[in-house]
């Protein structure tokens, strides 16, 4: 039970986290942003107790039978690696890190979380065995702030009702 809702709570925060900037953009509220690095870490802290309370009650810090049932079980190894894929973005998450790095830099490691959702709900789905209401609630929340984004910054935009060719060079468009 422990180990289950540990795991849920890393979802859950992990999915708020995600949720923050399209809250922010489509409320105009940019104080929202704030509170994106504090989800973010619970979100970790979560995880680690996650992480934790599977080799302490079902493993019983046996390391070797821990990394054989990594190796052996699917479900296991791709939550394994959404939780590897969030410890670079806790160690990093503090003004000192963003400066070394370079806000681009960092930015880009910070995507990683994206990783790191979409490995928690996999995570989620390959361990169920009969009720797939949970991890289809966190499918489709992840798949609409994914969904967001995608069409946010995936899409080129049109601009003065211009876009430009292959080529680079500039088209009118009509509008009928």
């Amino acid at each position: 039970v422990i180990t289950h809702s540990t795991g849920d709570w890393t979802l859950i925060f992990l999915l708020i986290t995600l949720a923050i900037t399209p809250l922010r953009k489509m409320a105009h509220q940019p104080w929202l942003i704030r509170f994106r690095r504090m989800f973010g870490l619970f979100a970790f802290f979560y995880v680690v107790l996650h992480f934790l309370t599977y080799i302490w009650l079902d493993k019983f810090f046996d390391v070797h039978e821990m990394l054989a049932d990594i190796a052996k079980r699917k479900f296991i190894t791709v939550g394994f690696t959404g939780f590897l894929l969030l410890i670079p973005l806790a160690v990093t998450s503090t003004s000192g890190w963003i400066r070394r790095l370079g806000g681009k830099r960092w930015a880009r490691l910070h995507q990683l979380i994206y990783l790191s959702a979409v490995a928690g709900v996999i995570h989620y789905w390959w361990l169920v065995k009969k009720d797939i209401h949970k991890p289809l609630e966190y499918t489709i929340v992840l798949s609409l702030l994914l969904g967001y984004r995608a069409v946010v910054w995936g899409f080129p935009k049109l601009s003065a009702n211009r876009t430009k060719t292959l080529s680079g060079n500039p088209v009118q468009i009509s509008q009928s």
